[in-house]
Formats: structure tokens, sequence, C-alpha cells
């Protein structure tokens, strides 16, 4: 079981990833402004307690943290101090989240972080060769115990094989969803799986977006397929070591 947790809601496109924001689409439905960052009333969630004491939320569960904003959006500072409080009281959960800002984290990390907190993982998104190059360094420096790089939307051939160090737990891959969708090539999600078969580094295919180029064809895929056509391809890595 895996539980959504946002303690705050909406962001601020930084980068070619974000041009066209599954948030700002389901937002802009509802006349919401996304780039308007707003504390939730699920901020506290992680530590709700039911009548008989015990935490709403039961240990071991899995927790995907900020899904409709970024983690690490700068508008949010004023609240993450309280958030990483969260973390720590639940450290029988697992939290995660990914973030276009991890040239950030180092500024924001708690004052006990030191390696990291065994409970927190966080996905580094890049979806081009730019955001590659810039990103993955600082991931790559950053002190977590459990880092991912999650290639989405995947905007082009990344070459990633200076950065598939022991250290990083798995390269996810996806295309870009929703009715203005850029083109995903398959062959670009079998280089990047290619790369972590000799790194030997766990390689992911979570969905197939929206456009799917495959032998120099174009497929439509609706989002209701998207996952389920990823997952029949059938090239998930799982590593040797």
């Amino acid at each position: 079981m895996s539980i959504s947790w946002n303690p705050w809601h909406g962001c601020r496109k930084v980068s070619e990833g974000c041009r066209h924001c599954y948030v700002y689409r389901q937002d802009a439905q509802h006349g919401k402004d996304s780039s308007a960052v707003v504390r939730t009333a699920a901020f506290d969630l992680p530590v709700r307690r039911s009548r008989d004491g015990r935490f709403k939320i039961p240990g071991g569960e899995r927790v995907y943290l900020c899904f409709t904003s970024d983690f690490l959006v700068a508008e949010a500072d004023a609240w993450r101090r309280e958030a990483w409080e969260m973390i720590r009281i639940r450290h029988d959960l697992r939290f995660f989240f990914i973030t276009k800002r991890i040239d950030r984290l180092k500024e924001v990390l708690p004052p006990d972080w030191g390696a990291g907190w065994e409970n927190v993982t966080v996905g580094c998104t890049v979806e081009n060769q730019q955001m590659a190059d810039y990103r993955l360094p600082l991931l790559l420096e950053v002190p977590l115990r459990h880092k991912l790089i999650v290639c989405a939307p995947l905007l082009g051939p990344i070459d990633l094989s200076p950065y598939l160090r022991p250290d990083i737990e798995e390269v996810s891959a996806g295309g870009e969803s929703g009715s203005e969708a850029r083109p995903c090539d398959f062959d670009w999600v079998l280089a990047l799986r290619r790369q972590c078969v000799e790194a030997d580094i766990p390689f992911c295919y979570h969905q197939t977006g929206a456009r799917l180029v495959k032998d120099g064809r174009l497929y439509r895929i609706g989002r209701a397929w998207q996952h389920a056509q990823a997952r029949k391809a059938g090239i998930d890595y799982k590593m040797k070591r």
C-alpha cells in the first residue's frame, strides 16, 4: 500500500520538462493558479492520530510526497522545517519525492541529516541531456541514503553513463502525458536501459507517454494505458549484483 502526502500544492516551472505539467493541466480545469504555492489541509497527515492514540497511517507504508508540487520549491521554505520534523517523527514510514530542484537540497536539509535519513528516498528528474549534466552531478554529491534518477518526461536521448554509480538505486524512464505531449522515442528508452545494464543499475520503464515513436511510427496511447503498455514492453532490469 502507498499513501500520497501533499503538504503544499502548486509550483513554478523551471525547465523544459515543466512545459506541459500535469498539475497545471488539472488545476486549469478548476480555474486554479498552479504557480501559487499554498499550504494544504493535509499538511500534518503523517502525524494524525486516531481516537485510540495510534497514528492513522500505520508503520511500514510508502509515502509519495509532494506529487502536486516540488518538496524543494522556494515558496515552501517557511513550512519545510515542520515537514522535516514530521518525517523524522515517522521514521517508520518510507518517504519518496522527486524534484527538479536538487540544487536546493543541501541548503534546506535539517541540521542532523548527516549522511541522510534512512526513511527518505529522492528521485532527481532529468528530461534531456542539458538537465542531466546540470542536475546529476549535484545528486551524486548530496548526502542521501537512497537516490534515484527519473528520466521523465523523456524529451530526447540522454547519456547517463557518467552518472551511473553504485549509489544510484534505480533509473526510471517515461514519456510525457496530456493532449499536448511531445513524442518519446522508444529508442531513447532502450538506450537508457542498455546503459543501466552495462552499469548493473536497475531500470524501470514506468510509462509510455501519450505519443510513443517506435520503429519510426507514432502511436497515440490513452492515459489509462500508458503504464500498462510500458510494463507490457517487458524491458525492466533488475541488477545482477
